[in-house]
């Protein structure tokens, strides 16, 4: 059995061809009736002939010819003579198959342009032949070639008289400062774009004047002459676009990053290709198809492709080795992964050129009253998506490489906010790059019919998807922004300033690092639950589980919370900083560092100490604010103390002419006798001194007074040892054993 598609496509034709007739030939009180319009069609001779041409070459198609896309597997598996399932098709047979298909139209297309020229040379007494009206051809053809110099004429001037904007747009382009150079190229391509179009757009509305001219006055056909017009309108706005990218004379209108010979050869190359194909297949082929043969205009317009893919091929592997060069050194520039991929883009881009004109061919051979446009339309729209991604990568590629330079003042209260700037918004700018990327693929799988966005989009996946990805971004611009917010506010309330002392400093460092910690980890926290309830997943059980699993740990780790607890408090009631010489739990020593849970010593001796702050029952620091050097100084009864009390003052005057004496804060504070003990009068004295500087004070003052009670002849008391040997009955003392000892020899004596 046939297929029905030569027959849905004989209806297309009369359609078509009913519509034509109707709104050219026929008055307008004809247009009522469409009876008497198909009838009047009908009847006349050449509309006859076109249908006859056209049913003959479709009844020589073969069913094989007929369909276009790949051969399904439920049809192979139905010819199977083993029985097998369509699931067992392999994709090989199936793609003989269709290779087999397209072997078959072509060869149909060159059987049907045969017969169509032998029809149309054969003799005139030949049932067989086609009878076409040379005179009513040359004619088309001389009103076509009037038409199209005065279009092209009007286009040419304009296009000069516009000149001059071109120019100063060019000049304001390149004006200016270098950081708005983006922006302004942006604009100047802009309007100088709308002002090409607008030179097309005139050119054929004087076209179209000159049209109705002819059509009143010379008599000429107007639909051929639209054929033109339109033609001219899309070719030549499709050039507005390649002579943006490929500006040659303007360097700065230009978006390619080429020179001045490399962007006239690509626009010249891909004018010829555009001008050739489209003028060929948009006006050359409808005349042959409606004044000759169906069948010769669709070979015509399958050699027009054939010949313009073979350009292309012979152009693109002539130019392979330059091209190849040229993205090899930008891929160095670009350098990452997207160096990698021009790199790889480099050593294939001529291959895929080669398969996508062989592609255009192939599915122009398999189906050419359609394929075509369709090819024409996807690759236009893909272009324009690939060149606005393009585009706009270009400028996001710009804006990551440009550092944010934020003022002095921000900078001394917020040392931390222009790092942090300079990391999230080219991460934020590279994301919206990556979601650029995958927009513009997704859109040109839908040009292409691969992917049918709109009916996505109208699903209620769909919908949901985008709505929940877009949600997502959102989420997560808010807790960037809250964190930067928060992070920057707390840095610029703990941030010490230049003359603060190396203590606060260090308070102010260590809280800045538990907050920043504190707040990471609930923003992330909060953000993650908030995305994962936006796209489907029931954050409930996972607030339950998470509420289970804290008061697990918090019984398992009471100890560890309350270090932590106890240190936040410690840190917030400024009990120690790095530096400090504190005594916590049992251990004193200088604090090397001060955590979350714990504290670490080195004591004098340097061992270090490691105190988690549950073990802190309280805290004492000695070098908070001021010390003070608390001496005690004996001295023997027979002295007289009132001396003794002005050699301690005469000391500290001198301790406060030497070097350590700009630690002293006040003066000495003589606080009298304290103690009157077993062998020496105890007198108590106080030296107030910066903090830590007291045990280097109260040293130096030591060893003054040590001098100074020499010099006065007053004694300092030491433990004094009487010997007693014992006595007999008779009052005789025994006799005791001394030995005095020399350098040289030791002599034994009795007594």
């Amino acid at each position: 059995m046939r297929s029905p598609i030569p027959f849905i496509h004989c209806v297309v034709v009369l359609l078509a061809l009913l519509c034509s007739t109707m709104a050219s030939a026929q008055p307008a009180e004809a247009q009522g009736t469409d009876y008497r319009a198909l009838a009047a069609a009908l009847e006349d001779e050449h509309t006859r002939r076109v249908v006859i041409e056209e049913l003959r070459r479709l009844d020589a198609l073969s069913p094989s010819e007929e369909l276009a896309p790949l051969p399904p597997a439920e049809e192979l598996a139905q010819e199977a003579p083993s029985g097998q399932s369509a699931e067992q098709v392999s994709f090989a047979r199936r793609m003989a198959a269709f290779t087999s298909g397209l072997a078959g139209s072509m060869g149909g297309q060159l059987a049907s342009a045969g017969q169509a020229l032998s029809r149309l040379f054969a003799s005139s007494d030949s049932s067989s032949s086609v009878k076409v009206d040379f005179s009513g051809l040359w004619s088309a053809v001389f009103n076509l070639a009037i038409i199209a110099l005065a279009t092209f004429a009007a286009f040419f001037v304009l296009r000069r008289l516009s000149g001059r904007a071109y120019s100063a747009l060019n000049d304001w382009a390149t004006a200016g400062s270098e950081r708005l150079t983006m922006v302004r190229t942006i604009v100047a391509v802009s309007v100088a774009a709308l002002v090409d179009a607008f030179v097309v757009a005139v050119a054929y509305l004087l076209g179209q004047a000159v049209s109705v001219q002819l059509a009143e006055y010379v008599g000429a056909n107007g639909t051929r002459l639209s054929l033109f017009l339109n033609a001219f309108l899309i070719i030549e706005l499709i050039k507005v676009g390649l002579r943006t990218v490929f500006a040659n004379r303007y360097p700065a209108l230009r978006l390619a990053p080429l020179d001045a010979d490399q962007a006239a050869y690509c626009n010249q190359f891909f004018a010829r290709l555009v001008g050739a194909v489209g003028y060929g297949i948009l006006v050359l082929v409808p005349i042959i198809n409606f004044n000759v043969s169906p069948a010769l205009g669709s070979a015509l317009s399958t050699a027009i492709t054939v010949v313009a893919a073979v350009y292309t091929a012979i152009v693109v592997i002539k130019n392979r080795v330059t091209v190849r060069q040229r993205l090899e050194a930008r891929s160095t520039a670009i350098g990452g992964s997207s160096g990698s991929l021009v790199y790889v883009l480099a050593k294939v881009w001529h291959l895929l050129v080669i398969a996508y004109a062989l592609l255009v061919v192939a599915v122009t051979l398999v189906q050419p009253a359609t394929a075509l446009p369709f090819v024409v339309f996807a690759t236009l729209k893909t272009l324009a998506y690939a060149g606005g991604g393009l585009l706009l990568l270009v400028i996001l590629r710009q804006l990551i490489g440009k550092e944010i330079h934020l003022s002095e003042g921000l900078n001394a209260s917020m040392p931390l906010l222009q790092a942090r700037l300079n990391t999230y918004i080219p991460t934020a700018l590279k994301l919206v790059r990556l979601l650029l990327i995958i927009g513009v693929v997704v859109m040109s799988l839908d040009a292409w019919a691969v992917f049918d966005l709109a009916a996505w989009y109208a699903s209620a996946q769909g919908s949901s998807t985008v709505s929940a990805l877009v949600d997502i971004l959102i989420i997560l611009a808010v807790a960037a922004a809250v964190w930067i917010a928060l992070a920057s506010a707390i840095e610029h309330r703990l941030t010490p300033s230049a003359d603060v002392e190396p203590a606060a400093a260090a308070r102010a460092t260590t809280l800045m690092g538990l907050f920043h910690s504190t707040l990471a980890i609930v923003i992330v926290v909060m953000t993650t639950m908030i995305a994962l309830s936006e796209i489907g997943v029931d954050i409930g059980p996972l607030i339950a589980g998470a509420g289970v699993l804290g008061l697990a740990i918090g019984f398992g780790a009471q100890k560890l919370v309350q270090d932590v607890i106890t240190g936040v408090f410690i840190q917030l009631e400024n009990a120690m900083n790095v530096g400090d010489f504190v005594d916590v739990g049992g251990n004193s020593g200088t604090v090397d560092r001060v955590g979350i849970r714990s504290v670490a010593l080195r004591d004098l001796y340097g061992t270090y100490h490691i105190v988690p702050f549950s073990s802190v029952g309280a805290v004492s620091n000695f070098t908070r604010d001021f010390g003070n050097h608390i001496g005690e100084y004996g001295i023997a009864y027979r002295e007289d103390i009132d001396f003794a009390i002005e050699q301690l003052k005469a000391a500290f005057e001198e301790l406060e002419k030497a070097e350590i004496g700009e630690n002293i804060l006040a003066p000495i504070n003589v606080m009298g006798v304290v103690a009157l003990a077993d062998s020496s009068v105890n007198i108590r004295v106080q030296i107030k001194t910066k903090p830590g500087m007291q045990w280097a004070v109260g040293r130096a003052y030591n060893r003054l007074v040590k001098l100074y009670f020499d010099k006065a002849g007053i004694e300092i008391p030491f433990p004094h040892t009487t010997l007693y040997f014992g006595e007999d009955h008779q009052g005789n003392a025994p006799a005791a054993n001394v030995r005095i000892s020399d350098r040289a020899n030791v002599v034994s004596t009795q007594e």
